[in-house]
């Protein structure tokens, strides 16, 4: 039995290599999402893919109203926050990770070698805010490839 809701609704399919580009970027930090309101019938979600090439990172920026949840798939990552980026946390591979709304942030792949791939969903859209941009040099750790 089926109710009105999922009557003629079927899933939708976002095949490797079809995923919509047409996101926002920050910089080191490209996304790309498989679920999202701009190409498929979702609503309240955005589901996508984020990398960031050996070394580079992410613009200071903020996701707005929208909470993000996180997972690296592969890579070692690191998140500045707090006064002037002074904060972090480290990941790697199989960690999952909570972003809260407007909370300014840099995302860093940690490795000059490898990518760092992220699985990244955010209700109820991808809203990316960039920020001035910070000097490399107040990113406790970080150095480029």
């Amino acid at each position: 039995m089926t109710s009105d809701i999922t009557t003629g609704i079927a899933p939708i399919v976002t095949r490797s290599g079809e995923e919509y580009t047409g996101t926002a970027q920050s910089g080191g930090a490209v996304r790309v999402s498989g679920v999202s309101p701009q190409h498929t019938p979702a609503t309240k979600i955005w589901y996508g893919k984020v990398t960031n090439e050996p070394g580079y990172r992410s613009l200071p920026h903020h996701h707005g109203e929208a909470e993000t949840g996180g997972y690296v798939l592969t890579g070692t990552a690191r998140i500045y926050y707090g006064e002037n980026y002074q904060e972090h946390v480290d990941m790697s591979a199989g960690d999952f990770v909570f972003v809260p709304p407007f909370m300014p942030h840099v995302e860093v792949n940690m490795s000059t070698t490898e990518q760092l791939v992220w699985l990244t969903c955010r209700t109820p859209d991808n809203i990316v805010v960039n920020l001035p941009d910070v000097d490399d040099s107040i990113l406790a750790g970080y150095r480029r490839a």
